[in-house]
């Protein structure tokens, strides 16, 4: 069950309205915010509240209350106007920011005016397609850090029915598997005596290295 925070999310197209739809099924209260009246017409019935307005403009977002809120997320695809925005969310007081960047410049840029998490979707996607394509046993990975990931690996046929605690992943691999994926079921606090069995997915983190290393 979901949490009382609350979110917003300006500007509207294609990831931003992802994002809001993706919270609002989570059970979330969100806020969508776009200069483009089409839009917001468009999302009326779907959102919590919709609102057009200027994302330039801080005397309008400041109407909205917007220190108010948990998170507020920026996806405006023009890189002028994102920082601009992300500028005054920042002045105004907001208490988290999450940008949406269009590329590494943009994201130095947002990083140093203080945006507390810079986002390069194309870049992330890029990354994750790359690496489930190049391994047939990896199914998903997800950066954390430049040096850390997460990642879901099909358990190899050396893995079934031995318990964690003899892997001993965390000393052979310096890894920790933080879930198990069993038939139609998810095991999210493995113990040392939950084993493995074929066609089990593991859930891993650890850093690119040593990850790589167990997919060989």
């Amino acid at each position: 069950m979901a949490d009382s925070r609350q979110y917003v999310v300006i500007g509207l197209g294609q990831f931003g309205t992802a994002v809001a739809e993706t919270l609002l099924s989570m059970g979330y209260e969100v806020l969508g915010i776009d200069n483009n009246a089409e839009i917001v017409q468009n999302l009326s019935t779907k959102l919590t509240h919709v609102v057009q307005l200027d994302a330039g403009d801080p005397s309008a977002l400041q109407r909205m209350g917007l220190v108010n809120y948990d998170v507020v997320f920026v996806t405006l695809r023009d890189l002028q106007a994102s920082i601009i925005c992300a500028l005054n969310l920042k002045e105004m007081g907001c208490k988290y920011l999450v940008v949406k960047a269009n590329s590494a410049n943009h994201a130095k840029i947002l990083e140093k005016i203080g945006v507390e998490k810079v986002v390069l979707p194309e870049r992330d996607m890029g990354v994750r397609i790359a690496h489930s394509v190049a391994s047939s046993s990896l199914l998903d990975y997800i950066d954390m850090s430049p040096e850390y990931s997460i990642a879901e690996i099909v358990a190899p046929e050396q893995f079934f029915g031995k318990r964690l605690r003899d892997l001993d992943l965390r000393n052979k691999y310096n890894l920790n598997i933080i879930a198990i994926h069993h038939e139609k079921t998810i095991n999210v606090t493995p113990s040392a005596d939950d084993r493995i069995w074929s066609g089990d997915v593991i859930v891993v983190v650890g850093s690119k290295k040593d990850i790589a290393k167990l997919e060989e």
